[in-house]
């Protein structure tokens, strides 16, 4: 992840990403070009939204992918691989939703220091967040962050096992996460 040194505010990132063929995140007045991803992180990242849409059929919570923003008070824009929300206050913006239940992250070699530490750090600020969802891309491990009154809670899975996605009431095996996905 590199970004561009020079400062933006957050109404100069939202012109520059208007208008530009690439994506980038912004965070705290520095903006990130984002990499393309690899087959397996499209895989999964494919998978997850597939049992996602097939949970969410007919309720009025609504999933997006990786190509609509998650902003928190002009602190941060990022496009999370995955995540659900079901305020209303999200129908106003069809460009950037504020009010995510559930957030995924298909983790990365050169961004999942990142996703665990001060990415997570931000998206729990955001008070509608149950649940921050780390998956693993090399090896059959899924990590669900999940918050409580206390604080928040670590729940991992790995091969053989159900994943629970507990904000959602949604229960998978893993295998079916990584359906398609050689690892070595």
């Amino acid at each position: 992840m590199v970004a561009n040194y020079a400062y933006f505010s957050p109404t100069d990132y939202l012109e520059l990403e208007r208008d530009s063929p690439i994506r980038h995140e912004y965070r705290l007045g520095l903006v990130y070009a984002m990499a393309g991803s690899s087959d397996f992180h499209d895989r999964i990242s494919l998978n997850l939204l597939t049992e996602i849409n097939l949970h969410l059929r007919g309720s009025d919570r609504r999933f997006h992918s990786g190509n609509v923003k998650v902003n928190y008070a002009d602190a941060f824009y990022y496009y999370p691989d995955a995540f659900v929300t079901c305020d209303p206050r999200d129908l106003k913006d069809r460009y950037i939703k504020r009010f995510p239940k559930f957030v995924a992250e298909v983790l990365s070699p050169s961004t999942q220091a990142f996703d665990r530490g001060d990415k997570f750090d931000d998206y729990r600020q955001i008070e509608t967040l149950e649940e921050y969802v780390l998956i693993s891309q090399d090896l059959m491990r899924v990590e669900c962050r999940r918050r409580t009154r206390s604080g928040w809670e670590t729940a991992i899975y790995e091969s053989g096992e159900q994943v629970m996605f507990k904000s959602l009431g949604l229960e998978i095996a893993i295998e079916q996460l990584y359906s398609g996905v050689e690892l070595g």
